[in-house]
């Protein structure tokens, strides 16, 4: 064969970065909430489980968009991060009620925080490194 068919190998890989994300994400979250449970309330409970929110958030992204580029994939989950903190500013009736639900304050927060913003942000970036290093 004079040309080699790249469709389908890379059809293997993206499916293959697909499932390694979702693992990767659900391990945050096991993670994150092992942490939110157990780690003694204070900043550093706070600011690690923002950073593995955003982790996760960067793992969701690469399951949705594995095709993409590592740090495409990092600048879109730092803006779903942002954004969603930034949310926090609104108190529409509609988003407080979200917050109300037992999964609301985690996936929503509750309250705006800028220090959050630079711990998603370093979240983002310690995986994006791993994913670059480990080619996913």
């Amino acid at each position: 064969m004079l040309f080699k068919n790249h469709t389908s190998s890379s059809n293997v890989r993206t499916g293959t970065r697909r499932t390694q994300a979702v693992a990767l994400a659900v391990a945050t979250i096991v993670v994150g909430l092992g942490v939110h449970r157990l780690a003694p309330a204070g900043d550093a409970r706070d600011i690690a489980g923002d950073a593995l929110w955003a982790a996760m958030m960067f793992w969701w992204v690469t399951a949705l968009w594995p095709s993409a580029s590592s740090g495409a994939r990092a600048l879109a989950a730092l803006a779903i991060s942002w954004a969603v903190e930034f949310s926090q500013l609104s108190h529409a009736s509609w988003l407080e009620q979200l917050r109300a639900t037992r999964m609301g304050p985690l996936v929503l927060g509750t309250g705006f925080d800028p220090r959050d913003l630079v711990s998603y942000a370093a979240g983002i970036a310690v995986v994006w490194l791993i994913a670059r290093r480990a080619h996913l």
